[in-house]
């Protein structure tokens, strides 16, 4: 029976009646699945275009998760072999969820083990990661030590299409810190800047041999404390290595 003008329409909720499965049909799409992705961002040897230090460098990176909320593991270090400050390194383990497009909001831990006279180090984490307009891919932190001095990074790389399979990478990271940390060999305002150009040539989407320069430059307190340790460090390496995803 049709419903009389200014009738108050019924609030009674309609059953809703699922659909039997039928014989054959596939089974629903999980609307919420769980991925994961690994990236072997550098595997490198470096060496000294004017005889100092040579050594390995790693960055790697991964996450497990949905669309929307991840969990990541971040380490990346170096080893030049026969120096006296031995094996650098560090790792993070963060939290990740999707704020906008292409672009997550991290907070966790990052972990720096000691080296040498230099106690081991704990930091909280927060920063972002993504891809800004422009398909500059960018990764501002900031890390608050365990003794609450404040510091903070930033790596910003771009892909430079020369043909389908030959791309030109130019990558930039930098550390600031607002208080020096002699202990392990930290000075107050910009650290160092670290530029390089890397040429990659994509024999498969996740498998690239690469070749490049590095320029490595230390400021400051933080020059002063590398001099001390290692007066001999590389300051324009060469590299080869490879960049692997899976």
């Amino acid at each position: 029976m049709p419903q009389a003008s200014g009738a108050v329409p019924s609030t009674r909720p309609v059953p809703v009646v699922p659909y039997p499965q039928r014989p054959g049909w596939p089974s629903p799409v999980e609307d919420n699945p769980r991925f994961s992705y690994l990236l072997l961002d550098q595997l490198e040897y470096r060496t000294s275009s004017r005889g100092g230090a040579s050594g390995e460098r790693f960055d790697v990176m991964g996450w497990t998760g949905g669309d929307i909320k991840r969990l990541w593991l971040k380490t990346e270090g170096f080893a030049p072999p026969g120096s006296p400050v031995g094996r650098e390194g560090e790792v993070s383990l963060l939290y990740g969820r999707l704020i906008k497009p292409f672009f997550d909001f991290q907070a966790g831990v990052r972990y720096v083990p000691g080296l040498g006279t230099k106690p081991p180090r704990t930091y909280a984490v927060i920063g972002l990661q993504g891809l800004a307009p422009y398909n500059f891919d960018i990764e501002p932190s900031l890390f608050i030590s365990q003794s609450g001095r404040l510091s903070a990074r930033f790596t910003g790389s771009y892909d430079v299409p020369l043909t389908q399979r030959l791309f030109l990478q130019p990558r930039l990271e930098t550390n600031l810190a607002v208080q020096q940390d002699p202990a392990v060999g930290i000075g107050s305002g910009l650290n160092d800047i670290d530029f390089g150009l890397r040429l990659r040539y994509e024999i498969r989407r996740e498998f690239a041999p690469y070749i490049g320069v590095d320029w490595l430059q230390k400021f400051g307190q933080t020059h002063a404390f590398a001099l001390r340790e290692d007066p001999d460090r590389a300051q324009y390496p060469i590299v080869a290595g490879l960049r692997i995803w899976f």
